[in-house]
């Protein structure tokens, strides 16, 4: 393992390399869950009538500018949450385990959900802006719009523009909802992983290897999804708002459900499917790589005394 620092930028360049793969499936999530805003069923107009549907509507209309609109902030996102998130469950995970247990060993469901979840708050609460700023640039549409339209050159002109117009307090509308989804997914995301990986070691014979890293990952980010989905698609709303149609997470929660049916939180789900497995799978197993070259680079590098203490 990496030191804390070394683990904060493997984590973010896996995120980075994964989020490239990915960001189109995300593009049309964020659509997805933002058509029919508080419509009933029967009179929402499906311009994106699936994930595949939804890529080649987009391509078509928007071009690769358009699948990848946000991409920017999504980096940005990317490398301040996983980096967290990477980072810091790790050291979180031994520190609680030595205070509760006296042995920073001990694999401790309890505690590693705990760490986990807190790791990822941490990343939310970092990224919250660039995630408020990449929501409204994927949501605009110069052809099939849904959702309010927020027209942004890019994400520095977006923030700019939030700020002008709402302040500090407007950068960070909707970072409950982030909290609360980027808790959800990552209390289960590292805990699912290793514990996975743990389990095909013990009863499949597996070897630490990349086969290995996929199939755990595969697993941890099925689990995520059906985890984080709802949280995900009430922090879309509250991100892509205008004004105050939503005061908050639960309001947010109440109008979609009784306007749309209980199942409308988890509109876009086969699209947050085909994101979140191909980007937890390329994140975690990126990350068991770009952690082993960090730490050659830091072993060759830095003092050994001050390695320990980072």
């Amino acid at each position: 393992m990496a030191t804390t620092t070394g683990a904060f930028i493997a984590g973010g360049i896996a995120a980075c390399g994964a989020v490239t793969a990915t960001h189109p499936f995300e593009t049309v999530k964020i659509r997805l869950q933002l058509q029919g805003e508080l419509q009933a069923k029967e009179v929402a107009v499906k311009n994106y009538k699936g994930v595949f549907h939804g890529v080649g509507v987009i391509l078509r209309n928007e071009g690769l500018k358009g699948i990848y609109r946000g991409i920017g902030s999504a980096y940005i996102y990317q490398i301040l949450l996983n980096g967290c998130r990477l980072g810091f469950y790790e050291p979180l995970r031994a520190a609680c385990s030595n205070l509760v247990f006296k042995d920073p060993n001990v694999q401790a469901l309890s505690v590693n959900i705990f760490s986990g979840a807190t790791s990822g708050i941490l990343g939310a609460m970092a990224g919250s802006p660039f995630f408020l700023a990449k929501t409204r640039l994927q949501s605009y549409s110069p052809f099939f719009p849904v959702g309010t339209q927020h027209k942004y050159r890019n994400a520095l002109d977006g923030l700019t523009q939030i700020y002008k117009a709402e302040g500090v307090k407007g950068l960070y509308r909707g970072m409950g909802a982030s909290m609360v989804r980027t808790g959800a997914g990552s209390s289960v995301q590292l805990p699912t992983y290793f514990f996975a990986k743990r389990r095909l070691i013990r009863h499949a014979g597996m070897e630490d290897g990349l086969a290995l890293h996929l199939l755990s990952s595969t697993a941890s980010g099925f689990v995520v999804c059906c985890v984080m989905h709802p949280p995900d698609t009430v922090m879309a709303r509250l991100y892509n708002q205008h004004g105050n149609l939503y005061s908050g997470i639960f309001d947010c929660l109440w109008k979609t459900i009784s306007t749309e049916g209980v199942l409308s939180v988890y509109k876009g789900f086969t699209a947050h499917l085909a994101r979140i497995l191909p980007h937890t799978i390329l994140t975690l197993t990126l990350a068991e790589q770009t952690n082993k070259l960090v730490r050659g680079i830091e072993t060759r590098i830095l003092p050994k005394s001050l390695e320990e203490k980072l």
